[in-house]
């Protein structure tokens, strides 16, 4: 029973892993990095757009690191900060009309790749999965 425990946090992980390095080969020819396609989902389910600082957060990475990517895609055309009128230093990231466009591109690639991977599974694999893995996000929430 131990080595079950053991070898689930490693599953877990790796499984994470492998699926977004798999939809990362997938966005590639978009001309996309993780990074990038990352944001772009995240501010695709935001209609007002997102805080800098949360957006740093959803991605898992330093607000410097996410001012050079910011830098970049509003390069590329993807994203325009606008300054909040209450407070000159924080900045709300939005999608442009393009990267709207493009956010739908990702979603239907993200799709397809989600149903070729759970392909072979039932509705009520998935549901107990969903529920393990919901109890270990709160739980890591909690502690």
């Amino acid at each position: 029973m131990n080595d079950t425990y053991e070898q689930f946090g490693g599953q877990l992980s790796e499984t994470a892993r492998t699926w977004r390095n798999k939809l990362d080969q997938r966005l590639r020819p978009l001309g996309l990095s993780q990074a990038k396609w990352m944001a772009i989902l995240y501010l695709s389910k935001q209609k007002d757009g997102l805080m800098q600082r949360e957006l740093a957060n959803l991605l898992g990475i330093e607000g410097a690191s996410l001012v050079g990517l910011l830098d970049r895609m509003a390069l590329d055309g993807w994203i325009e900060r606008r300054e909040i009128p209450e407070d000159r230093r924080c900045k709300f990231v939005h999608l442009t009309e393009q990267a709207r466009t493009l956010s739908r591109e990702i979603t239907a690639i993200a799709e397809t790749l989600r149903h070729e991977l759970l392909e072979g599974l039932s509705v009520e694999d998935i549901q107990c999965c969903l529920r393990v893995l919901t109890h270990i996000k709160n739980r890591a929430s909690q502690i």
